[in-house]
């Protein structure tokens, strides 16, 4: 099952999303079934809140509950947390200069980074350096704390095409190194266009990961590269943080960012990023100064 959050002219609406060769289609859940929550979060934090969408989605199908979208937004719009894996393919890890990292390596970054797809990535003035990553999402479905390994795939809700976009001369050149303001400007997180439950994913350690900046191809990767499994990596952050529901880990980039390149390149005003991962459609969009 897809679910997005997308605008209309009655408002914004929780949505399942049926993808056809005529087009993209999308049935708005709380026409019928109006006890669901209008917020993806909200529903995730339901016990059956997925299976009642289910529910939703096949009776809206059935009798034609089908909504215009005038935006995609994010599927989810206000996460609790947003934790990013760096370092985690070994060829990104390579190209960076970087050691193999022997756990996880962890930052975040702030709500207000997120934008949905279609929605313009806005380069501050003060960021000269900004640069592309590609990523799966991970968005967690139950509470989470001190989980095993073995029971970490049980937390996840599903999976979301992800864009780490990060400000180098910030993140790196900038007196100690300020991760934090780095990764954190407004709209550096596009996410979306909705998000694909687990059980549709399957695998989620056997999924391409491509970027493309301006129609090209700049990162082409596949997810069984990992260093640290999604199940890994929810196991060792629940040890010390609890998970909530609608909470988002970006799980990790592969090779070829811009910083790494030579020359490097950066994103500039007036292109085109677009992140695709197997199964969970394309995330687009613009850039442009802030």
């Amino acid at each position: 099952m897809k679910l997005a959050t997308v605008n209309t002219a009655a408002g914004i609406r929780l949505v399942s999303v049926d993808v056809s060769n005529e087009g993209t289609r999308y049935v708005d859940l709380c026409a019928v079934d109006s006890s669901l929550p209008n917020c993806l979060r909200a529903v995730l934090g339901l016990e059956d809140g997925l299976d009642r969408c289910r529910a939703a989605a096949k009776q809206g199908a059935a009798d034609g509950k089908y909504v215009e979208a005038t935006e995609v937004l994010a599927p989810v719009k206000h996460p609790g947390k947003i934790i990013c894996i760096g370092l985690n393919y070994r060829d990104h890890a390579l190209e960076t200069n970087s050691p193999i990292p022997s756990e996880p390596v962890c930052f975040g970054k702030f709500g207000n980074t997120i934008i949905g797809t279609e929605a313009t990535i806005q380069i501050p003035e003060v960021c000269q350096n900004v640069d592309f990553e590609a990523e799966l999402v991970v968005v967690i479905g139950r509470r989470a704390s001190r989980v095993s390994k073995e029971d970490a795939f049980s937390y996840v809700a599903g999976y979301m095409n992800g864009h780490d976009v990060s400000a180098r001369d910030w993140q790196k050149g900038r007196p100690g190194g300020q991760w934090l303001l780095g990764k954190s400007p407004d709209t550096f997180a596009p996410i979306g266009p909705w998000l694909v439950t687990a059980d549709e994913v399957g695998d989620p350690h056997a999924l391409d990961v491509v970027m493309r900046l301006n129609g090209e191809v700049m990162q082409q990767g596949n997810t069984k590269e990992f260093i640290f499994g999604v199940d890994e990596v929810i196991a060792h952050l629940a040890q010390l943080i609890t998970l909530e529901p609608g909470d988002l880990i970006f799980t990790g980039t592969p090779a070829g960012v811009g910083m790494g390149r030579d020359p490097r390149v950066w994103m500039k005003p007036g292109d085109v990023a677009e992140v695709e991962i197997t199964g969970l459609g394309t995330l687009r969009n613009p850039v442009a100064a802030e």
